[in-house]
């Protein structure tokens, strides 16, 4: 059942950019303030969405439309139902602990107010993108995503290494972008012009019978693996740490990386059940999982750290969308959940460590418990959901994750097993973070340890604390949140019986949970070990993924530069010919292979004397620029034949046509003599014979074939439809009666606009050039050949001050020289006299 709805809940998606436009204004008035201010906007989306939580759970749904290309059906349509509200309000309520956070965490930063508008900039690309219905603008919404994500990686673009991460993650995001239009555009001509994603899922599978659905489910995979991390592309997302720490908390937590897991939960309906699907998905997130798991027990940054465990957990979420059942979709809801609470709380206190002791190394940091106690508490609770110990919500995401795989049949188990050792190298991590730099002795650190303001402890604070009522009151979370959301991902209406009670413990299922805990528990007492292992593994191989993605750059450089050097050599002569040759192909070879050539005719036309007076003219203005042996004789027999022409219009009733003709004439023959009148037009331009024999080839091949060509065109009846509508609307309509001027200027004023400034670029562009080569001497007809040019009068002055300057301070010195000279000798005989 849909709610009535006005375009209110267009607004949730356009409300952050306005604010992003606002921000470095804000930002001026109220310096590192601004980040309270302007986090009302998401607390106001965020806000505005909690109402639709109860009429969404019970089954109802929001949806509106706007007008945006109505001769395609494309409309700018909103949709909100489980999946959308909760990814939603994730993003908006995160979003405003992350504005907030921003303004203290880069307090003192000369750009802030920049860095405040990408993230509100980031936050209304994410919410259009899950909001939106149709499909052109979930396109539209997600590249934003990425072009506001390079902008945020490479905020610190003086550094190299965030340059090279931002273009990384763009170039890799942005191909999985085109994957996404392509797969849209076949989808819509598949269904029949359907664009809206809550009419596509209305078809079920219908999609999976048609011929071209494993293209559209290869195209859909690779935008989701490259947006959300997934192997082989995992390897930007780590790298994307150069971003500062609010950045890294919101991206890994709420907004983009989640994009590419949204869209697959969206598609689950469509694109879903299928034995591709499933296989594709379990196979491909399982490798994401392992890889990302081990390798975050490589890294000491904690960053890194946590970034290469969002890697695991993406791989994890995938696989529970693959697995497609009712209980492993409530699994994969309840952690995406808990998953971008505890992320959120644990970039959060790396980010409070990094401020309050200048280092981000696990290695560097140590017994800060009772300096940074909070930040401690903080951290523990967040290490509790990582590893999914009650009480918080992560306990049953865990569980529900392990029950979905309780199958006697081999993939299950071979999953179940992938799934028990990431959570347990996920749980190590945690606890690294949680217990490693406030416990043992305290470490030595750049900087005096302190603990973080309000505006950094307050969201690890709140995200804290919903972790652990989210989990404790799970029987409403499970209601009012993961129920409606999986039943979005699955079409179907699915309930869960989430709830507390002591008989849970005594089940099988908690065996798999121990078995977890005590292999993490195991790991992290061995972790300086893996670690140092992991690392002689990684130096012992010459190549990885980066080293692949710059190779693969390079290449693609080399060859776009071979490429730019065959057709952009820099050579006006060959630039024409291929321009003349293709149009010489171009016009005569579709002649011959359709058998359109026109027959020759026969005898000569009937013509006046005057008439023929007009040819002949033509004929010598052509002959002429042939023979021509200068450049100003062939500008002058160019104009010629171009009168020629105009008298021809003139002749045979088109006397408004032959008015514009003489204009352009005369305004192209000045143009050109204008231009022409800096270079020496009294040479001679001498030509080999080959080039003249070539020249001369192409030329007469574009002539005949525009020539046949016309003639074709004339043996056909002529449709004047347009021809009359000029004629019947130029005059009432443009208050004009030559039809070719006001095509040229009332029907065609834009593009006449445009061709105008096209040519008047072009000739200051030829005008700066020519200055530029003769150094700002004249030149061309008249100008005095090489003759220094001499120095003004200006400079000569200066010149003469200068040497007089010289002179006298010369002088100067040497009577100096001798007043010294006179009174050292008296002293020296007077001393001489006296010894």
């Amino acid at each position: 059942m849909a709610l009535s709805m006005d375009i209110s809940v267009a607004l949730i998606s356009i409300a952050p950019f306005l604010a992003a436009f606002l921000a470095p204004l804000i930002f001026r008035f109220t310096g590192h303030l601004a980040g309270w201010v302007l986090s009302i906007v998401p607390a106001g989306i965020f806000t505005y969405l909690i109402p639709f939580i109860k009429p969404i759970s019970e089954g109802k749904f929001v949806q509106t439309s706007l007008n945006w290309v109505p001769e395609y059906g494309i409309n700018l349509s909103f949709f909100i139902d489980g999946l959308s509200l909760t990814f939603a309000l994730l993003i908006s309520g995160i979003g405003t602990i992350i504005v907030i956070y921003s303004g203290k965490y880069l307090k003192g930063h000369h750009d802030q107010g920049k860095f405040l508008a990408y993230i509100l900039m980031f936050m209304g690309s994410m919410l259009g993108l899950v909001l939106a219905d149709n499909m052109v603008a979930l396109f539209v919404y997600w590249e934003l995503t990425s072009i506001t994500s390079f902008l945020l990686i490479g905020f610190n673009h003086k550094k190299q290494a965030s340059r090279r991460a931002a273009i990384q993650a763009l170039v890799i995001t942005g191909g999985g972008g085109l994957a996404l239009l392509v797969g849209i555009l076949l989808m819509q001509q598949m269904l029949g012009g359907v664009w809206e994603l809550s009419a596509i899922r209305e078809y079920g599978g219908a999609l999976q019978e048609m011929s071209l659905y494993p293209v559209v489910l290869v195209l859909f995979l690779i935008a989701a693996f490259t947006k959300s991390a997934q192997f082989p592309f995992h390897f930007w997302l780590p790298n994307a740490m150069e971003a500062p720490t609010p950045v890294s908390a919101f991206l890994h937590s709420a907004t983009m990386v989640k994009a590419g897991v949204y869209l697959l939960a969206r598609m689950n309906p469509t694109l879903g059940g299928s034995e591709i699907w499933s296989i594709t998905l379990i196979s491909f997130g399982s490798i994401t999982l392992l890889w990302g798991a081990v390798w975050a027990l490589k890294q000491t940054d904690m960053k890194q750290m946590l970034a290469q465990t969002t890697v695991a957990s993406l791989g994890l979420l995938v696989i529970l969308i693959g697995i497609g059942t009712d209980i492993a979709l409530t699994a994969m809801v309840i952690y995406l959940v808990a998953h971008a609470l505890y992320k959120a709380s644990f970039f959060l206190i790396a980010g409070i460590l990094d401020h309050g002791t200048g280092t981000r190394d696990i290695t560097e940091l140590g017994g800060l418990r009772r300096l940074m106690p909070l930040s401690f508490i903080l951290a523990i609770i967040a290490a509790i959901s990582m590893a999914g110990l009650p009480p918080a919500i992560g306990f049953f995401a865990k569980e529900e994750m392990y029950l979905s795989l309780l199958q006697n049949d081999l993939k299950s188990i071979i999953v179940l097993i992938v799934l028990i050792a990431g959570n347990a190298m996920m749980l190590v991590v945690g606890a690294s973070i949680a217990i490693k730099p406030f416990l043992g002795g305290l470490k030595p650190t750049p900087i005096k340890p302190h603990e973080g303001s309000l505006a950094l402890i307050i969201g690890p604070l709140l995200f804290g604390i919903l972790a652990l009522l989210s989990g404790i009151f799970i029987t409403y979370t499970g209601k009012m949140i993961i129920a409606p959301t999986a039943s979005a991902i699955s079409n179907l209406a699915i309930e869960n019986d989430l709830k507390w009670y002591f008989a849970m413990f005594l089940k099988p299922i908690i065996l798999l949970s121990v078995i977890t805990w005590a292999l993490g528990a195991l790991l992290f007492f061995k972790l300086d070990a893996i670690r140092k292992f992991l690392r002689s593994l990684d130096d012992g191989f010459s190549w990885n993924f980066d080293i692949g993605f710059d190779w693969l750059m390079f290449s693609l450089i080399r060859f776009a530069d071979a490429i730019t050097r065959f057709w952009h050599h820099g050579r006006l002569e060959l630039y024409m010919i291929v321009v003349f040759v293709a149009l010489g192909v171009a016009v005569i070879v579709p002649l011959i292979i359709n058998n359109a050539m026109p027959a020759m005719p026969t005898s000569m036309p009937s013509l006046t004397f005057y008439e023929w007076s007009v040819i002949l003219l033509a004929a010598v203005g052509l002959i002429a620029m042939l023979v021509a042996k200068t450049r100003l004789v062939a500008i002058v027999s160019l104009g010629i034949q171009g009168f020629a022409v105009a008298l021809i219009f003139m002749l045979f009733g088109a006397p408004d046509l032959a008015f514009t003709q003489f204009m352009v004439e005369i305004l192209t023959v000045v143009i050109l003599a204008l231009v022409m009148s800096r270079l020496y037009l009294d040479r001679r331009d001498n030509r080999i014979f080959e080039d003249i024999l070539r020249d001369g080839s192409i030329a007469l091949v574009c002539g005949v074939g525009i020539t046949m060509l016309l003639i074709s065109v004339v043996q056909y009846p002529i449709d004047l439809r347009l021809t009359d509508f000029f004629a019947a609307t130029s005059l009432p309509i443009a208050h004009g009666r030559n039809i070719v001027n006001v095509i040229l200027v009332d029907f065609r004023g834009l593009d006449t606009f445009g061709e105008i400034a096209v040519v008047m670029g072009a000739g200051i562009a030829v005008l700066v050039l020519i200055r530029i080569r003769s150094g700002g001497r004249q030149i061309g007809i008249g100008a005095k050949k090489n003759k220094p040019r001499g120095k003004s009068t200006r400079v000569k002055k200066a010149a003469t001050a200068s040497k007089a300057k010289n002179i006298v301070a010369s002088k100067a010195k040497t009577k100096m020289t001798k007043a010294k000279q006179k009174t050292i000798k008296p002293i020296r005989r007077s001393k001489g006299a006296k010894a």
